[in-house]
């Protein structure tokens, strides 16, 4: 591959002659076929969010989040209310289009439009849609919307590094890893060392290609389980 190089003999980055500073993330309604992703109201989404949270057996999907475990509805609605207010977190409900109800959230975050990079994170995914398409067709239409809609260069995953769960869903959903930020959070009274992974747009489209396939009707079977992982899609598809 080429390399540019400055006046200097120097190697540089890709000129990017046309860039201008992306959009911030708005408040819209992305439809998909097991659900939908919506601004996050407090007065339409908390009592069911709350609801889906509370079938877990025990609080250890909260271990890595930075908010809850939550004790009560009127604790979960006051702090739906906070979230729903702030726009950098944005968060957006997760609808179950068969149950018509909120069964999770996700965020856009961490938003630096000037250099167009984007970060997904506050994923509270409650048991009603874990290892469910729905989980993660919701992953697919956010980064649609980032990429093909907002049209940012880049889209972030962070996680504690000790968090397995999070890591494992980071490369399954197609992100790079991409190391180790040592002692770059406190957060509950702990330190955190901080994985990172990326999506990059020069990467999308191909991942698209292959989330496309994925959802497809034909990618389940009669009792709607997956016919062909991400991963076989991903690797068949790189080989044609």
């Amino acid at each position: 591959m080429s390399q540019n190089c400055n006046q200097y003999g120097q190697p540089i980055g890709e000129t990017l002659a046309n860039w201008s500073a992306r959009p911030l993330p708005g408040d819209v309604t992305l439809e998909g076929t097991f659900c939908r992703l919506e601004p996050l109201n407090a007065e339409r989404h908390a009592g069911d969010l709350y609801a889906a949270y509370s079938s877990a057996p025990d609080g250890r999907d909260w271990t890595y989040m930075f908010a809850g475990p939550f004790n009560s509805a009127d604790e979960y609605h006051s702090y739906a209310e906070t979230a729903a207010r702030s726009t950098d977190p944005k968060h957006y409900a997760v609808i179950d289009t068969r149950l018509g109800k909120a069964v999770g959230t996700l965020s856009l975050m961490r938003v630096d439009p000037g250099n167009g990079a984007i970060e997904v994170g506050n994923v509270a995914f409650s048991p009603l849609m874990k290892q469910k398409p729905a989980s993660t067709e919701a992953q697919f239409l956010l980064m649609q919307y980032v990429f093909d809609e907002l049209k940012y260069r880049r889209y972030e995953w962070k996680c504690d590094s000790l968090n397995a769960p999070s890591r494992k869903a980071a490369d399954r959903l197609g992100f790079s890893f991409e190391g180790i930020f040592r002692q770059a959070v406190i957060y509950k009274g702990r330190s955190r060392d901080t994985a990172w992974f990326s999506i990059i747009d020069k990467e999308w489209a191909s991942l698209k290609a292959a989330f496309l396939a994925w959802l497809a009707p034909a990618n389940f079977d009669s009792e709607g389980k997956q016919i062909r992982t991400l991963a076989e899609i991903r690797k068949e598809q790189s080989q044609n």
